[in-house]
């Protein structure tokens, strides 16, 4: 046996043995999630939601919106913000620079007039230029400040908060209108919560009612739709499991609740990373096991937030670029808690996945590719094996996406037409070829760009948050509430 079909041999073990760990951990991630929705849904139903509102049984809330070029799709997230079912919250919105109209539509929408407002400076940020507020909502403020990335405008905004708890909320999203109480009440249930993610949803295809997602069809492009199986996976058998170890490294900037005091303890947003997001839950982690102080990170699985995802694949490569980027430089910045005592399950279970299965799992894949090319025209691949583990990665991936979705008409029902929901089965089978294998190529190369792209986000073209004809929402809960099933 030549020394090159030996390592060949060797290394097709070793692929089996690591896509198999990970296949197992997904499998147990998926079996917590649905775990997870299913207490949840016999928990919390929406009667019980409607009686914390009416006995104000909640905390005052800021909502932090960190805008830069958001012309298209301001308007009717900071819509979806003001029409919240909550009794007391303010929006603040941070223009970061904004170019274009940002700041002229919400003057126009929402009457906005310049007023100066006195706030503390605790973290510093870039200079502020002007503030804001309205004459129709006086719970609105609009802050326009010099440029200095999404982690600079999130920590201006938590300077100008007045509230205990803030929710840090992407301006291309668009909140459920019970998501903040769904959110806010692990807080009022736990003086330990420091930190609560809800599920983030793509709202591409979205009908839309006065602001609200009152359904969904399928999005036109395919690149779309594999994100929502993607984002599927991601939340209900990823997050779900890390919260019930109570080793949960990442909440979505798209949509987190945080308790100001904690965020504040920490320093605020760090701005020297594009994942500020994980970054800080990290680092809050850190400090409150340092500090011996009892805390809780959770991800629960209702409050919903819709967020426009990419409808193109080269915004989508910038997008995993940058996600990839971030992920290195967290992992690079707080190196220390890997396999360290100190931190228990965060340092020899979170953390190791992260490193071994996230930031490296591209070498691996491209490696296995090369691999398996090579070893073909050197005659030295078992394609019986290669070919029945191929099989079985890509059913074994379908079932995974399909247990994903069908965890998630536990809680809404997602897609109602049958040609969606076929489509959705053609998606897990369509994005082994070609998609998937773009996207580990782009993670590859961030690996090697993470010094050089430095900052950088890249430009991501939106169409914008769609729009649908005005019509008068039910009394009770909004047209766009999203019942939870008992």
């Amino acid at each position: 046996m030549s020394g090159w079909t030996s390592v060949s041999i060797v290394f097709q073990f070793l692929i089996l043995a690591y896509f198999a760990i990970l296949n197992l951990l997904y499998a147990l991630f998926g079996y917590l999630g649905l775990r997870s929705v299913r207490g949840y849904a016999r928990e919390l139903s929406q009667l019980a939601l409607k009686d914390l509102l009416e006995r104000d049984l909640d905390m005052p809330v800021s909502i932090l919106v960190p805008a830069y070029n958001e012309e298209g799709s301001i308007v009717a997230s900071v819509g979806s913000f003001l029409a919240l079912h909550y009794s007391e919250f303010e929006v603040i919105v941070v223009s970061d620079g904004s170019d274009d109209r940002t700041v002229d539509l919400l003057i126009e929408a929402f009457a906005l007039v310049e007023q100066p407002r006195i706030y503390q400076r605790v973290l510093d940020t870039a200079p502020i230029l002007r503030s804001f507020r309205s004459l129709r909502h006086p719970n609105l403020v609009v802050v326009e400040k010099e440029r200095g990335g999404r982690a600079d405008a999130l920590n201006a905004a938590l300077n100008h908060a007045r509230f205990p708890l803030v929710a840090a909320v992407d301006a291309d999203s668009v909140l459920d209108a019970e998501a903040i109480l769904r959110a806010s009440r692990l807080f009022l249930e736990d003086e330990s919560v420091m930190a609560v993610g809800g599920t983030i949803r793509p709202i591409n295809g979205a009908i839309m009612v006065e602001g609200r997602v009152t359904g969904l069809r399928m999005p036109k492009h395919w690149v779309e739709r594999f994100q929502i199986l993607e984002y599927a996976r991601g939340f209900f058998t990823g997050r779900a499991g890390w919260s019930h170890f109570d080793a949960l490294l990442i909440i979505s900037g798209a949509f987190g609740l945080f308790r100001r005091a904690a965020v504040m303890d920490v320093g605020g947003f760090w701005t020297e990373t594009v994942s500020e997001d994980m970054e800080l839950v990290v680092r809050m982690h850190k400090h409150h096991r340092r500090t011996g102080r009892p805390y809780r990170i959770l991800f629960t699985p209702d409050p919903i937030c819709w967020t426009e995802v990419p409808s193109n694949m080269r915004t989508l490569r910038r997008q995993r670029n940058r996600w990839h980027r971030g992920l290195w430089e967290t992992l690079w910045r707080h190196r220390d808690m890997l396999c360290n005592p100190r931190y228990g399950r965060l340092g020899f279970l979170a953390v190791p996945y992260f490193l071994l299965f996230e930031a490296l799992g591209p070498v691996v894949e491209v490696l296995g590719y090369v691999m398996l090319v090579v070893s073909y025209f050197l005659h030295v691949l078992f394609v019986p094996f290669a070919l029945l583990f191929m099989i079985l990665s890509i059913l074994y991936g379908m079932l995974l996406s399909q247990m994903a979705v069908g965890i998630e008409t536990l809680l809404l029902a997602r897609y109602p037409r049958l040609q969606d929901r076929l489509i959705l089965l053609l998606a897990a089978l369509l994005e082994f070829a070609g998609y998937r294998q773009v996207l580990t190529w782009e993670r590859f190369i961030a690996m090697f760009q993470v010094r050089s792209k430095r900052g950088q986000w890249g430009k991501m073209l939106r169409t914008g948050i769609p729009s649908g004809p005005s019509a008068p929402a039910p009394e009770g809960l909004s047209a766009g509430s999203l019942a939870v099933r008992s």
